[in-house]
Protein backbone atom coordinates (compact mmCIF):
# COMPACT_ATOMS: atom_id res chain seq x y z
CA UNK A 1 0.00 0.00 0.00
CA UNK A 2 1.26 3.49 -0.83
CA UNK A 3 1.05 5.33 2.49
CA UNK A 4 2.60 8.46 0.98
CA UNK A 5 -0.83 9.36 -0.39
CA UNK A 6 -2.03 10.16 3.12
CA UNK A 7 -2.59 13.91 3.60
CA UNK A 8 -0.89 13.57 6.99
CA UNK A 9 2.22 11.67 5.85
CA UNK A 10 4.01 14.91 4.96
CA UNK A 11 3.57 16.21 8.52
CA UNK A 12 4.90 12.94 9.92
CA UNK A 13 7.84 12.99 7.51
CA UNK A 14 9.32 15.92 9.44
CA UNK A 15 9.08 14.05 12.76
CA UNK A 16 11.43 11.92 14.82
CA UNK A 17 9.42 8.79 15.52
CA UNK A 18 9.67 6.04 18.14
CA UNK A 19 7.77 2.76 17.82
CA UNK A 20 7.39 0.86 21.11
CA UNK A 21 6.71 -2.82 20.63
CA UNK A 22 8.40 -2.62 17.25
CA UNK A 23 9.34 -6.30 17.18
CA UNK A 24 5.74 -7.49 17.24
CA UNK A 25 3.10 -7.93 14.57
CA UNK A 26 1.75 -4.38 14.27
CA UNK A 27 5.10 -2.79 15.14
CA UNK A 28 7.01 -4.64 12.44
CA UNK A 29 4.51 -3.62 9.78
CA UNK A 30 4.43 0.00 10.98
CA UNK A 31 8.22 0.30 11.03
CA UNK A 32 8.49 -1.08 7.50
CA UNK A 33 5.95 1.49 6.32
CA UNK A 34 7.70 4.38 8.09
CA UNK A 35 11.24 3.43 7.08
CA UNK A 36 12.71 6.19 4.92
CA UNK A 37 9.55 8.30 5.25
CA UNK A 38 10.23 10.08 8.56
CA UNK A 39 13.04 12.30 9.77
CA UNK A 40 14.25 9.61 12.17
CA UNK A 41 12.87 6.21 13.09
CA UNK A 42 13.76 4.32 16.27
CA UNK A 43 12.37 0.86 17.06
CA UNK A 44 12.16 -0.37 20.66
CA UNK A 45 11.34 -3.80 22.02
CA UNK A 46 12.50 -6.86 23.91
CA UNK A 47 13.17 -8.85 20.76
CA UNK A 48 12.57 -8.92 17.03
CA UNK A 49 10.34 -11.78 15.94
CA UNK A 50 11.54 -11.28 12.34
CA UNK A 51 14.92 -9.46 12.47
CA UNK A 52 15.39 -9.36 8.71
CA UNK A 53 12.16 -7.38 8.38
CA UNK A 54 13.71 -4.47 10.32
CA UNK A 55 17.06 -4.33 8.53
CA UNK A 56 18.40 -0.78 8.39
CA UNK A 57 16.15 0.51 11.20
CA UNK A 58 17.66 1.84 14.43
CA UNK A 59 16.91 -0.81 17.05
CA UNK A 60 16.99 -0.20 20.80
CA UNK A 61 16.51 -3.33 22.85
CA UNK A 62 14.79 -3.01 26.18
CA UNK A 63 11.89 -4.00 28.36
CA UNK A 64 8.83 -1.76 28.50
CA UNK A 65 8.79 -2.16 32.29
CA UNK A 66 12.28 -0.60 32.62
CA UNK A 67 11.93 3.19 33.18
CA UNK A 68 15.62 3.83 32.46
CA UNK A 69 15.37 2.22 29.02
CA UNK A 70 12.15 4.10 28.28
CA UNK A 71 13.89 7.40 29.11
CA UNK A 72 16.62 6.58 26.60
CA UNK A 73 14.06 5.49 24.00
CA UNK A 74 12.04 8.72 24.05
CA UNK A 75 15.03 11.07 23.99
CA UNK A 76 15.04 13.38 20.96
CA UNK A 77 11.66 12.04 19.78
CA UNK A 78 8.61 13.94 18.55
CA UNK A 79 6.00 11.18 18.10
CA UNK A 80 5.72 7.94 20.09
CA UNK A 81 3.68 4.95 18.92
CA UNK A 82 2.74 2.88 21.98
CA UNK A 83 1.95 -0.62 20.67
CA UNK A 84 3.05 -2.64 23.70
CA UNK A 85 0.64 -5.13 25.25
CA UNK A 86 1.96 -7.49 27.90
CA UNK A 87 -1.15 -9.68 28.12
CA UNK A 88 -4.08 -11.11 26.17
CA UNK A 89 -7.80 -10.89 26.95
CA UNK A 90 -7.77 -14.44 28.33
CA UNK A 91 -4.55 -14.14 30.34
CA UNK A 92 -5.49 -10.76 31.80
CA UNK A 93 -8.36 -12.23 33.81
CA UNK A 94 -6.09 -14.94 35.25
CA UNK A 95 -3.66 -12.46 36.82
CA UNK A 96 -5.26 -9.04 37.04
CA UNK A 97 -2.53 -7.55 39.21
CA UNK A 98 0.16 -8.52 36.73
CA UNK A 99 -1.94 -7.07 33.92
CA UNK A 100 -2.22 -3.78 35.81
CA UNK A 101 1.48 -3.57 36.63
CA UNK A 102 2.77 -4.59 33.21
CA UNK A 103 0.48 -2.35 31.17
CA UNK A 104 -0.69 0.62 33.26
CA UNK A 105 2.25 1.21 35.59
CA UNK A 106 4.73 0.91 32.73
CA UNK A 107 2.69 3.34 30.64
CA UNK A 108 2.82 5.86 33.48
CA UNK A 109 6.62 5.60 33.45
CA UNK A 110 6.46 6.15 29.69
CA UNK A 111 4.32 9.26 30.03
CA UNK A 112 6.63 10.70 32.68
CA UNK A 113 9.55 10.11 30.34
CA UNK A 114 7.64 11.75 27.48
CA UNK A 115 6.95 14.78 29.66
CA UNK A 116 10.63 15.09 30.58
CA UNK A 117 11.72 14.71 26.93
CA UNK A 118 9.09 17.15 25.57
CA UNK A 119 7.54 14.53 23.30
CA UNK A 120 4.88 16.17 21.15
CA UNK A 121 2.44 13.28 20.66
CA UNK A 122 1.67 9.72 21.78
CA UNK A 123 -0.38 7.36 19.61
CA UNK A 124 -1.82 4.39 21.50
CA UNK A 125 -3.27 1.13 20.19
CA UNK A 126 -6.32 0.31 22.28
CA UNK A 127 -8.75 -2.57 21.77
CA UNK A 128 -11.96 -2.19 19.81
CA UNK A 129 -12.72 -5.81 20.56
CA UNK A 130 -12.68 -5.60 24.37
CA UNK A 131 -13.22 -2.05 25.70
CA UNK A 132 -16.96 -2.07 24.91
CA UNK A 133 -17.66 -5.42 26.57
CA UNK A 134 -21.04 -6.85 25.60
CA UNK A 135 -22.00 -4.30 22.94
CA UNK A 136 -25.32 -2.53 23.34
CA UNK A 137 -25.10 -0.93 19.91
CA UNK A 138 -24.00 -2.56 16.64
CA UNK A 139 -22.06 -1.28 14.83
CA UNK A 140 -20.48 0.13 18.00
CA UNK A 141 -19.48 3.82 17.96
CA UNK A 142 -16.82 5.45 20.13
CA UNK A 143 -19.43 6.98 22.43
CA UNK A 144 -20.96 3.61 23.35
CA UNK A 145 -20.75 2.40 26.98
CA UNK A 146 -17.45 0.79 27.94
CA UNK A 147 -17.96 -2.16 30.28
CA UNK A 148 -15.22 -4.70 29.53
CA UNK A 149 -15.59 -8.33 30.60
CA UNK A 150 -11.79 -8.81 30.47
CA UNK A 151 -9.15 -7.00 32.53
CA UNK A 152 -7.36 -6.46 29.21
CA UNK A 153 -10.07 -4.01 28.14
CA UNK A 154 -10.05 -2.27 31.51
CA UNK A 155 -6.31 -1.56 31.38
CA UNK A 156 -6.68 -0.24 27.83
CA UNK A 157 -9.33 2.21 29.05
CA UNK A 158 -7.18 3.24 32.03
CA UNK A 159 -4.31 4.07 29.67
CA UNK A 160 -6.72 6.07 27.49
CA UNK A 161 -7.71 8.12 30.56
CA UNK A 162 -4.11 8.73 31.60
CA UNK A 163 -3.34 9.97 28.10
CA UNK A 164 -6.15 12.50 28.50
CA UNK A 165 -4.79 13.52 31.91
CA UNK A 166 -1.28 14.12 30.59
CA UNK A 167 -2.69 16.13 27.71
CA UNK A 168 -4.66 18.27 30.16
CA UNK A 169 -1.85 18.71 32.68
CA UNK A 170 1.23 18.75 30.48
CA UNK A 171 0.09 19.45 26.91
CA UNK A 172 1.18 16.10 25.43
CA UNK A 173 -1.03 15.53 22.42
CA UNK A 174 -2.37 12.01 21.92
CA UNK A 175 -4.54 9.81 19.77
CA UNK A 176 -6.11 6.43 20.45
CA UNK A 177 -6.99 3.83 17.85
CA UNK A 178 -9.45 1.21 19.07
CA UNK A 179 -8.46 -1.48 16.60
CA UNK A 180 -10.69 -4.51 16.08
CA UNK A 181 -8.98 -7.79 15.06
CA UNK A 182 -6.00 -7.18 12.78
CA UNK A 183 -4.43 -9.91 10.67
CA UNK A 184 -1.72 -10.20 8.05
CA UNK A 185 2.00 -10.91 7.52
CA UNK A 186 4.31 -11.12 10.55
CA UNK A 187 1.52 -12.36 12.83
CA UNK A 188 2.63 -15.58 14.52
CA UNK A 189 -0.34 -16.29 16.83
CA UNK A 190 2.12 -17.39 19.50
CA UNK A 191 0.20 -15.56 22.26
CA UNK A 192 -3.07 -17.28 21.36
CA UNK A 193 -4.10 -14.17 19.48
CA UNK A 194 -4.44 -14.02 15.74
CA UNK A 195 -6.97 -16.68 14.86
CA UNK A 196 -6.56 -16.20 11.11
CA UNK A 197 -2.80 -16.74 11.27
CA UNK A 198 -3.32 -19.82 13.44
CA UNK A 199 -6.04 -21.25 11.20
CA UNK A 200 -4.00 -20.74 8.03
CA UNK A 201 -0.83 -22.23 9.48
CA UNK A 202 -2.61 -25.32 10.82
CA UNK A 203 -4.64 -25.80 7.66
CA UNK A 204 -1.50 -25.66 5.50
CA UNK A 205 0.24 -28.19 7.78
CA UNK A 206 -2.80 -30.47 8.07
CA UNK A 207 -3.29 -29.82 11.79
CA UNK A 208 -6.92 -29.73 13.03
CA UNK A 209 -8.24 -26.23 13.76
CA UNK A 210 -9.35 -25.59 17.34
CA UNK A 211 -12.56 -23.55 17.48
CA UNK A 212 -13.86 -22.04 20.71
CA UNK A 213 -17.51 -22.73 21.45
CA UNK A 214 -19.90 -23.36 18.58
CA UNK A 215 -17.92 -21.27 16.10
CA UNK A 216 -20.63 -18.64 15.72
CA UNK A 217 -18.73 -15.91 17.60
CA UNK A 218 -18.25 -13.02 15.17
CA UNK A 219 -15.33 -10.62 15.00
CA UNK A 220 -14.44 -7.56 12.95
CA UNK A 221 -11.25 -8.61 11.10
CA UNK A 222 -9.13 -5.93 9.45
CA UNK A 223 -6.03 -6.34 7.31
CA UNK A 224 -2.81 -4.93 8.76
CA UNK A 225 -2.12 -2.51 5.87
CA UNK A 226 -5.33 -0.65 6.70
CA UNK A 227 -4.33 -0.45 10.39
CA UNK A 228 -0.92 0.95 9.45
CA UNK A 229 -2.58 3.50 7.18
CA UNK A 230 -4.71 4.70 10.10
CA UNK A 231 -1.66 4.87 12.38
CA UNK A 232 0.25 7.02 9.91
CA UNK A 233 -2.69 9.32 9.35
CA UNK A 234 -3.39 9.87 13.03
CA UNK A 235 0.31 10.29 13.82
CA UNK A 236 0.54 13.24 11.47
CA UNK A 237 -2.81 14.76 12.45
CA UNK A 238 -2.79 18.00 14.41
CA UNK A 239 -4.61 18.52 17.68
CA UNK A 240 -8.37 18.24 17.38
CA UNK A 241 -11.41 17.59 19.49
CA UNK A 242 -11.59 13.92 18.54
CA UNK A 243 -8.72 11.79 19.72
CA UNK A 244 -10.30 8.32 19.90
CA UNK A 245 -11.11 6.42 16.71
CA UNK A 246 -12.52 2.99 15.97
CA UNK A 247 -10.51 1.13 13.32
CA UNK A 248 -12.28 -1.86 11.80
CA UNK A 249 -13.36 -3.35 8.50
CA UNK A 250 -17.04 -2.43 8.62
CA UNK A 251 -18.16 -6.09 8.67
CA UNK A 252 -17.93 -9.12 10.94
CA UNK A 253 -17.25 -12.81 10.32
CA UNK A 254 -17.78 -15.94 12.38
CA UNK A 255 -15.10 -18.54 13.10
CA UNK A 256 -17.04 -21.03 11.00
CA UNK A 257 -17.11 -18.48 8.18
CA UNK A 258 -13.33 -18.08 8.38
CA UNK A 259 -12.87 -21.85 8.17
CA UNK A 260 -15.02 -21.87 5.04
CA UNK A 261 -12.93 -19.05 3.53
CA UNK A 262 -9.71 -20.94 4.31
CA UNK A 263 -11.11 -24.08 2.68
CA UNK A 264 -12.09 -22.12 -0.41
CA UNK A 265 -8.66 -20.47 -0.61
CA UNK A 266 -6.73 -23.74 -0.21
CA UNK A 267 -9.13 -25.73 -2.36
CA UNK A 268 -9.51 -28.54 0.15
CA UNK A 269 -11.54 -29.43 3.24
CA UNK A 270 -10.04 -28.52 6.60
CA UNK A 271 -10.40 -30.59 9.75
CA UNK A 272 -11.76 -28.51 12.62
CA UNK A 273 -12.79 -29.33 16.19
CA UNK A 274 -15.14 -27.49 18.51
CA UNK A 275 -13.89 -26.81 22.02
CA UNK A 276 -15.25 -25.11 25.12
CA UNK A 277 -16.33 -21.49 24.87
CA UNK A 278 -14.31 -18.78 26.61
CA UNK A 279 -15.84 -16.38 29.15
CA UNK A 280 -13.92 -13.42 27.65
CA UNK A 281 -15.58 -13.81 24.23
CA UNK A 282 -18.54 -11.56 23.43
CA UNK A 283 -21.01 -12.92 20.84
CA UNK A 284 -20.20 -10.30 18.23
CA UNK A 285 -17.98 -7.30 17.66
CA UNK A 286 -18.54 -4.82 14.86
CA UNK A 287 -17.13 -1.31 15.03
CA UNK A 288 -18.69 1.86 13.67
CA UNK A 289 -15.81 3.44 11.71
CA UNK A 290 -17.61 6.54 10.44
CA UNK A 291 -15.63 8.93 12.69
CA UNK A 292 -12.29 7.76 11.28
CA UNK A 293 -13.66 8.12 7.78
CA UNK A 294 -14.82 11.66 8.48
CA UNK A 295 -11.90 13.02 10.51
CA UNK A 296 -8.95 11.04 9.17
CA UNK A 297 -10.09 10.59 5.60
CA UNK A 298 -9.43 6.91 6.25
CA UNK A 299 -11.34 3.92 4.96
CA UNK A 300 -10.32 0.25 4.78
CA UNK A 301 -8.98 -0.61 1.32
CA UNK A 302 -8.13 -4.32 1.49
CA UNK A 303 -11.03 -6.74 1.12
CA UNK A 304 -11.02 -9.72 3.47
CA UNK A 305 -10.43 -12.32 0.75
CA UNK A 306 -7.48 -10.32 -0.65
CA UNK A 307 -5.95 -9.97 2.81
CA UNK A 308 -6.50 -13.67 3.49
CA UNK A 309 -4.67 -14.59 0.28
CA UNK A 310 -1.75 -12.28 1.08
CA UNK A 311 -1.52 -13.68 4.59
CA UNK A 312 -1.62 -17.25 3.32
CA UNK A 313 1.17 -16.53 0.83
CA UNK A 314 3.34 -15.01 3.56
CA UNK A 315 2.76 -17.88 6.00
CA UNK A 316 3.52 -20.42 3.30
CA UNK A 317 6.87 -18.73 2.63
CA UNK A 318 7.71 -18.41 6.31
CA UNK A 319 6.42 -21.59 7.93
CA UNK A 320 9.64 -22.25 9.82
CA UNK A 321 9.47 -18.84 11.52
CA UNK A 322 5.77 -19.14 12.42
CA UNK A 323 6.22 -22.48 14.08
CA UNK A 324 6.16 -24.84 11.12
Amino acid sequence: MDYSSSPYSQTLSDSRVLVLGAGGFIGTNLCRALQGRVKRLRAFGRRQAYPEALNGIEWLQGDFSDPSRLAIAVSDVDVVYHLVTASTPASSNVDKLADLHQNVFSTLHLLEACKAASVRKVVFISSGGTVYGLPRVLPTPEWAPTDPIAAYGITKLVVEKYLHLYQYLHGIDYAVLRVSNPFGPFQSAEKNQGVIAAFLRNAILGIPLEIWGDGRVERDYIYIDDVVDALIRVGGLGTGEERIFNIGSGSSRSLIGIVESVEQLLGKPVDSRLGPSRPVDVPRTLLDISLAKEKLGWTPQVQFEVGLTRTCDWITENLIQVGG
